[in-house]
């Protein structure tokens, strides 16, 4: 390989990584082949920060000092009750989209308060237009469902609580 091609894939991917920022891309991978033995692979990507959303809690100014403090005081409590650090929680293990019945119009396979054993499917989870059932990692009673039917999820997202 010439310092002159050299030169010419150095353009490239720096085209390429603006190619990424412009269009508020994650990632991007593109193989260029020059011949029989000889291509370029490259594969740009960055990591984006997940910030918090911000939460807005509006007070009323007529509202005496002690009911305003009682929500302020309730604000930490909801954030360190996270249902993805619950024991009982069953976490997707792939990006995928959730159905909570086999098929449309079919009863859903769980409900808060069902009793499951342990491997019984509790949703689907669709990834690359294969339906992934998700079984259940222990007997139990279900207390909480976390997605709603047809919602995409990401790897780890918390789906179920089970007790």
């Amino acid at each position: 390989m010439t310092n002159k091609s050299h030169e010419a894939d150095v353009a490239f991917i720096k085209a390429l990584a603006e190619l990424l920022r412009e269009n508020d891309l994650t990632e991007l991978q593109v193989k260029r082949d020059y011949g029989d033995d000889d291509s370029l692979n490259v594969r740009v990507s960055r990591q984006t920060a997940m910030a918090a959303a911000p939460v807005q809690v509006q007070v009323p100014a007529s509202a005496p000092t002690a009911a305003a403090a009682a929500p302020a005081a309730a604000a930490p409590a909801a954030a360190n009750d996270d249902p993805a650090s619950h024991p009982g929680a069953v976490t997707s293990p792939m990006v995928g989209t959730v159905y909570l019945q086999p098929e449309p119009g079919a009863p859903s396979f769980i409900s808060v308060g069902a009793q499951v054993s342990e491997g019984d499917t509790l949703l689907i989870v669709e990834a690359m237009k294969t339906m992934n059932h998700i079984p259940a990692p222990k007997a139990g009673t279900v207390k909480r469902i976390l997605v709603e039917d047809g919602a995409a999820v990401e790897f780890g997202s918390p789906l179920v609580i089970i007790e």
